[in-house]
């Protein structure tokens, strides 16, 4: 399973805050007519979306429950307390700048859940099939992101968020033509979008295209020259394919650059150690990799590449200390998620 990083996460709750009733925007979810008069039971449920959309989810979760006492039939309900245990996942992730990985499956699980007994109830939009996918992706279920994203794009063909998730799932299951396909899709609905763009480099990449990914990411870093709030990931993508090609020393500013921009994302501080290792700058890669440890403590692969700079340090006992860390985490299993063989949703 590829790690889920507190970055991905953000990006999915600057994508998502504030965006309960999405089932008005077209650009991300199908609408649905909205009623002149409020029941007592649809203003229960504006007043959950109003506090999920101001940031109250505990609020917002309890006032959905409450509702879904008396009304358990109600599939809009459902969907919406899903949407809001989503949206906790994100709201925890940004207060303490990084997953907590078992209250992410919990609450994705759950989240799921609420999806599959709504879907009993009534047919989930483009939206909310959406937020059923982005609740696999957090739990490492590529293929199941794919479907439902399929399906969520199917309703909603404009959705350039949709288009983008797609292109993240099928790169994930290595489908990478068809990883392709819709990133540049996503380009043609949001022209210089920086995310499509680098991720489109690194599809070149893994098609060994490396001067096609070079231009992607160069193209996305320069589309944001005058931004004054960037996006780390071109930076770190180009000096991790400069990385791969040997030239460590070229990779470091960009990797550099990164780290700077987003200094909670551990896996460009893993890069520019990496980076630093070989150009035989052992202190500063250290650092750099004692850094991307503590910010993914759960992450096997870093501990051992940190253990090995240990050995190449004559660390031996900080250097035992990480590879049994390793030998620990590479032992541990995940627990097994269930499809949804559903048509109208998930079941």
């Amino acid at each position: 399973m590829i790690y889920i990083s507190s970055v991905l996460l953000l990006v999915l709750q600057a994508t998502l805050l504030g965006q309960t009733d999405t089932r008005a925007n077209p650009e991300m979810g199908a609408s649905r007519p909205a009623k002149p008069t409020l029941s007592p039971q649809e203003d229960a449920i504006a007043t959950a979306k109003s506090l999920a959309e101001s940031g109250k989810l505990n609020e917002a979760e309890g006032t959905v429950r409450a509702y879904l006492s008396a009304h358990e039939r109600s599939g809009d309900a459902h969907f919406l307390l899903g949407y809001i245990l989503f949206r906790q996942i994100q709201a925890k992730a940004s207060l303490e700048g990084r997953a907590d990985q078992q209250f992410q499956e919990t609450h994705a699980k759950a989240a799921l859940a609420e999806y599959t007994e709504g879907a009993k109830y009534e047919k989930p939009d483009a939206f909310d099939l959406k937020i059923v996918a982005l609740n696999y992706v957090l739990l490492g279920a590529y293929a199941d992101a794919d479907k439902w994203l399929t399906k969520s794009l199917e309703a909603n063909p404009k959705d350039v968020e949709g288009w983008y998730y797609l292109g993240r799932a099928k790169y994930n299951e290595q489908r990478f033509k068809e990883a392709g396909s819709a990133f540049k899709q996503c380009l043609r609905l949001d022209p210089e979008n920086v995310r499509a763009e680098d991720n489109l480099g690194l599809v070149y990449a893994a098609l060994n295209r490396h001067d096609e990914a070079l231009a992607a990411y160069q193209k996305a870093i320069s589309w944001q020259a005058q931004s004054l709030v960037k996006d780390s990931g071109p930076f770190i993508d180009l000096g991790t394919l400069l990385l791969d090609d040997d030239r460590a020393a070229d990779a470091v500013p960009y990797l550099s650059e990164g780290v700077a921009i987003s200094p909670q994302e551990s896996r460009a501080h893993a890069a520019l150690g990496k980076a630093y290792s070989r150009t035989n700058d052992l202190a500063k890669a250290q650092r750099e990799l004692e850094e991307a440890v503590e910010l993914a403590p759960d992450n096997a692969s870093l501990h051992y590449v940190l253990g090995q700079l240990y050995r190449k340090l004559g660390l031996m006992d900080k250097a035992r200390i990480e590879l049994a860390r390793t030998a620990e985490l590479n032992g541990s299993h995940s627990s097994p998620i269930t499809d949804w063989p559903a048509e109208n949703g998930p079941k």
